[in-house]
């Protein structure tokens, strides 16, 4: 398979991230004529590099971006570097599992909330996760440009190094013995594990770490599961004070 060697990004906030960053290269913008007013707040941190304007009609920047929802600008860069390396618990001591979220909007969610919260890091299975496009960073408001993010095999196989490596999981999910995620001590270094938003976590990592639900008012509903990510991630931020 030929290694894409572009990506569009499109959106003020990812654009703007994305520049801040200063992970990867952008090589083309294009611009709404007029140019929007928001793209003061791009010219301010565009880099020393020559990086290619070209203006273009609203029609034009929503066939290239492939939605109207481009605000006006969209930028060709380099593409999106996962991590290589396993997380260390001494300098990620707080990271995030996602076991097949297939939503890009959840995912881009998520991984605004694990942002927000303080959280270091962020592992995403292989099978039936959303890909990092343009909708999951403009869905994260280009916060995810800051996070460092690895692409396990699996769930199990990710856990299985986490647990090597000392890691404490947290898995959240909807079982009759779960506890209650406002009650537990969160120790640390900690995983929280996050399911798929149609059967939750895979069945054969419910024994892998301890279960947690968040409180509800009947057992027939749930929370979404970026709603759910977001909730046990600020409990943990709070209660370990990852954020004072």
């Amino acid at each position: 398979m030929k290694q894409k060697t572009v990506e569009i990004v499109y959106g003020v906030h990812p654009i703007l991230e994305l520049l801040k960053a200063k992970k990867r290269k952008i090589t083309t913008l294009y611009v709404l004529q007029p140019e929007p007013k928001t793209f003061k707040q791009i010219k301010a941190c565009l880099p020393v590099y020559p990086i290619k304007i070209n203006y273009k009609s609203r029609q034009e920047l929503t066939q290239l971006s492939g939605t109207p929802d481009h605000q006006g600008i969209v930028a060709l860069a380099s593409p999106f570097q996962t991590r290589k390396k396993t997380f260390d618990p001494k300098l990620q001591p707080f990271i995030i599992l996602l076991d097949g979220i297939q939503d890009p909007r959840n995912l881009g969610a998520i991984l605004r909330s694990t942002y927000c919260t303080g959280f270091q890091g962020v592992i995403l299975t292989q099978k039936g996760t959303a890909p990092l496009n343009a909708v999951v960073l403009k869905a994260a408001a280009g916060l995810a440009e800051h996070l460092e993010i690895a692409v396990a095999p699996s769930a199990g196989a990710a856990l299985q190094q986490l647990k090597q490596d000392g890691y404490h999981i947290y898995i959240s999910a909807l079982e009759k013995n779960a506890h209650d995620a406002t009650k537990i001590i969160y120790e640390k270094p900690l995983c929280l594990v996050i399911g798929s938003e149609g059967t939750g976590v895979s069945k054969d990592i419910l024994n892998k770490g301890q279960t947690v639900i968040v409180p509800q008012r009947t057992s027939d509903i749930s929370y979404n599961a970026s709603v759910a990510a977001g909730i046990l991630m600020f409990l943990v931020a709070h209660q370990c004070k990852i954020l004072s």
